[in-house]
């Protein structure tokens, strides 16, 4: 059964999902239509990119992804497809793919070339359907498409090496729903510069001395209960995708609040690491 995730910022409130939800059954019945998020903040291009870069690799071989974010054609946004890691992200020329790229070379990328077609204001519905659906029933990308060389990058998700290597200045890229903040800084980039250093993570006024494996590892097991750290308390981790995460233990963003608002850390803000 061919199977084509849906990435967007349109929401639940609208038609949208819905009419791209049916273009695709009404094109390939058969077909397994897979949410990946409708919940990205509008136009959020690196958001976007952080969530699919997470998400795609849970996928089998062959899947087609549909990205539905500041997808409207210009000349300097093209409509384009990219087979990378055995898989095909339909979507516009963004960058929004760069997060997989940079790590997998792509085998195949074409700007979409479709004979006839409109994409008006719903381009997802009206170009990215028909294409999604082509390339699900096993069609060629040459039939929908002409070669392409110009992929996009997103500087966003590169932090920079300062103060002769003992420093990295890093910023927010992504806020989960539990408020929790990820950094753009990898867990590979951190241990090749901190050669076994101790460090001090800098966020606004906030300074942790401790990197975690997990959002538990900042309790110590062997301490009394009312001497241990726990609810309410800052820490970092790596987070399963290896950046850095900024958390408050086992804290609600909707009501006493998460580590972007207890921090006061918003998207692009700065995070500093300083090996002493």
């Amino acid at each position: 059964m061919p199977i084509i995730t849906l990435t967007t910022d349109f929401g639940y409130k609208d038609h949208f999902v819905g009419a791209v939800k049916g273009g695709i059954l009404s094109n390939l019945p058969d077909c397994n239509v897979v949410d990946i998020s409708h919940a990205i903040s509008p136009f959020n291009i690196q958001e976007c990119a952080y969530i699919l870069r997470n998400a795609y690799r849970s996928f089998p071989k062959g899947t087609v992804h549909v990205v539905g974010v500041d997808s409207e054609i210009s000349p300097e946004n093209e409509h384009i497809v990219v087979q990378v890691d055995g898989q095909y992200f339909v979507s516009a020329n963004s960058g929004v793919i760069s997060l997989i790229t940079s790590e997998v070379q792509p085998e195949k990328v074409v700007e979409i070339n479709l004979p006839n077609a409109e994409a008006g204001a719903f381009p997802v519905l009206n170009i990215f359907v028909q294409v999604a659906c082509h390339i699900a029933r096993g069609g060629k990308l040459e039939v929908i498409g002409r070669p392409f060389q110009s992929l996009k990058e997103l500087r966003d998700f590169e932090p920079r090496i300062t103060n002769e290597g003992k420093s990295i200045t890093g910023n927010v890229i992504y806020i989960d729903n539990y408020g929790n903040v990820v950094t753009n800084i990898q867990k590979s980039l951190f241990e090749a510069y901190r050669s076994g250093r101790d460090f001090e993570i800098i966020a606004r006024t906030t300074i942790i001395r401790q990197v975690h494996q997990s959002y538990n590892g900042i309790i110590n097991y062997n301490l009394e209960r009312n001497q241990r750290k726990g609810p309410g308390d800052a820490l970092a981790l790596f987070n399963s995708a290896g950046y850095i995460e900024l958390a408050i233990y086992k804290s609600d963003l909707n009501s006493v609040g998460g580590a972007s608002s207890l921090l006061g850390l918003n998207y692009r803000d700065t995070v500093t690491i300083n090996f002493l």
